[in-house]
């Protein structure tokens, strides 16, 4: 009879960790905060990587009066902003932003939960990344 239980728990323990196994944050991937200064030279050294992505999470009027060049604007507030994110390839390289890193922040947490395999999210947002000289388009 002990040996019965022990198998049955050991089948159990097995089921439990394959059921699981799919809820597990991929350990491989890079999502992170990095500073303005680390987005500006991570933007200039993939200025021809097709793979490489620049998410603006702020509103469109925002995006309009001013963003970083060759943002694409994702409105945070978007009834689909979820489904956009879940939309792109998880493959390629990212780097998100809002004004002061609220928005982007929650929206790396979303990229993580949908197993984005790089992403990145600048600090203090396009505010700080004005502060520290960086270039803006309009």
């Amino acid at each position: 009879m002990k040996n019965f239980m022990a198998l049955v728990s050991l089948v159990a323990l097995v089921i439990g960790v394959a059921l699981t196994g799919g809820c597990v944050r991929n350990e491989t991937a890079t999502i992170e905060d990095i500073t303005p200064q680390e987005a500006f030279d991570l933007i200039q050294d993939n200025q021809s990587n097709p793979d490489f992505v620049i998410i603006d999470v702020r509103t469109p009027a925002e995006f309009a009066e001013e963003h970083i060049e060759n943002a694409t604007n994702i409105n945070f507030y978007s009834d689909t902003f979820r489904d956009t994110l879940n939309n792109l390839d998880k493959n390629k390289t990212y780097i998100v932003y809002c004004a002061v890193g609220g928005r982007s922040g929650s929206a790396l947490d979303i990229m993580a939960e949908l197993n984005f395999r790089e992403a990145y999210n600048i600090l203090g947002g396009i505010n700080q990344w004005k502060v520290e000289g960086l270039p803006t388009a309009k």
